[in-house]
């Protein structure tokens, strides 16, 4: 939709002190269209009053107070607080008041600092649409109070995560409410836990067989001897059912044996994949798992006392070390080495490096993906001047 100059020049006239664009006007006649402010029947004689013909000239002089009038309706329809998408063609992206959006925003950062990591709600993946985008844009000026108060790392990520759950919110977004582990996953996969129920199974039905070839003869143990032959035509009367239970028999171990072969071989190529994806990310690593022994964690707990008095036998004591005469050459060999500068961390590098990084991405222990991070973009400052006092504590 676009709006001519003489239509701005027509508003100019009706409202000096405001000053407008093209793409105002259209907006916000892009609003009253769309919240049905008016009737078809009013905005078509609006229309009639705005763009008079020949004839109807003296009539609109004549209209000037009346469309005075309507001019004052529209403007108190169109100062309703809106989000507008300005970098999406001016679509409206959600049409929220202002001070709804910030409530939100203050209670889900107030229940956030309250609420432990395990105990954070997993936030859903946005799509990447211009209505979740222009909900984000509109939350992060509101955030520049909060991170500007922040005292370290941990409260302006949970500034962050409880803006991000806002957005959520506001949205509709379905929020997840169970506790997120905290630590590496140590869960079974599936496939091997059927496998193994397979095992227990075949182990209890070998069980049972041997007991009938031994004689034993209760209802239970026959019962599950008929269901092992159950679809066979092979009948616990035969004169060759010992034959048959021992060929039964022999059939189940040799599943068993199948079975435990593909589990095997299932974890070695998940240890030699594993193996090769850390070779190529980090070798020093790779090599002392390989190197490290096998620590059984059995045996009694060392004790408290003997553990204090060890360390503080090491670090409490003070110890006159003669190092001898090669640091004095090493000293005079590293006296010309200029000093490395010191390493400074703008908002722009901060803003470069959430920018590599994939969206959703799986998060750390705090729950918070990289696309937040991207889409307040208030907290590059923020987080560069924490990185920069850490590194400066650090050197120091």
């Amino acid at each position: 939709m676009r709006i001519g100059q003489g239509c701005i020049g027509f508003f100019a006239e009706l409202e000096p002190s405001v000053t407008v664009t093209e793409q105002n006007l259209a907006d916000r006649v892009r609003y009253i269209l769309r919240s049905n402010t008016f009737d078809i029947t009013e905005l078509e004689r609006l229309r009639r009053e705005a763009v008079p013909s020949s004839g109807e000239n003296a009539a609109a002089e004549d209209a000037a107070p009346q469309l005075a009038k309507q001019t004052a309706n529209v403007n108190n329809a169109v100062n309703t607080p809106v989000v507008v998408d300005s970098n999406d063609d001016g679509t409206v992206a959600q049409e929220l008041e202002l001070e709804q959006m910030r409530s939100t925003l203050e209670e889900a950062i107030m229940e956030t600092r309250s609420t432990p990591l395990e105990n954070r709600p997993r936030l859903s993946r946005l799509a990447l649409s211009k209505r979740n985008r222009a909900v984000v844009r509109a939350l992060n000026p509101m955030l520049v109070t909060y991170l500007e108060a922040s005292r370290d790392l941990c409260e302006t990520d949970s500034i962050l995560f409880g803006a991000a759950l806002a957005v959520c919110r506001i949205i509709g977004a379905k929020l997840s409410t169970a506790e997120r582990a905290t630590g590496q996953s140590s869960a079974i996969p599936a496939w091997r836990i059927r496998i193994k129920e397979r095992i227990a199974k075949a182990r209890a039905l070998i069980g049972r067989l041997l007991c009938f070839r031994s004689g034993n003869t209760r209802p239970r143990i026959v019962r599950i001897v008929r269901m092992a032959f159950a679809g066979t035509n092979v009948s616990l009367s035969q004169p060759d059912i010992t034959q048959k239970l021992t060929e039964r028999i022999d059939d189940l171990q040799q599943r068993i044996a199948a079975w435990g072969k593909r589990i095997r071989r299932y974890t070695e190529r998940s240890t030699r994949f594993n193996q090769n994806r850390l070779f190529q990310s980090d070798q020093k690593r790779l090599y002392k798992s390989l190197e490290r022994p096998i620590v059984s964690g059995t045996g009694p707990a060392p004790n408290q006392a003997d553990t204090v008095a060890f360390w503080r036998s090491l670090w409490s004591e003070p110890v006159n070390h003669n190092e001898g005469p090669w640091t004095e050459v090493v000293a005079s060999q590293c006296a010309g080495i200029t000093p490395m500068d010191p390493v400074i961390i703008t908002p722009d590098d901060v803003a470069e490096a959430v920018r590599r990084a994939p969206n959703w991405k799986s998060p750390g222990l705090d729950g918070l993906h990289h696309y937040w991070l991207k889409g307040f973009m208030v907290c590059h400052a923020v987080l560069a001047d924490s990185f920069k006092r850490l590194s400066t504590r650090r050197r120091s």
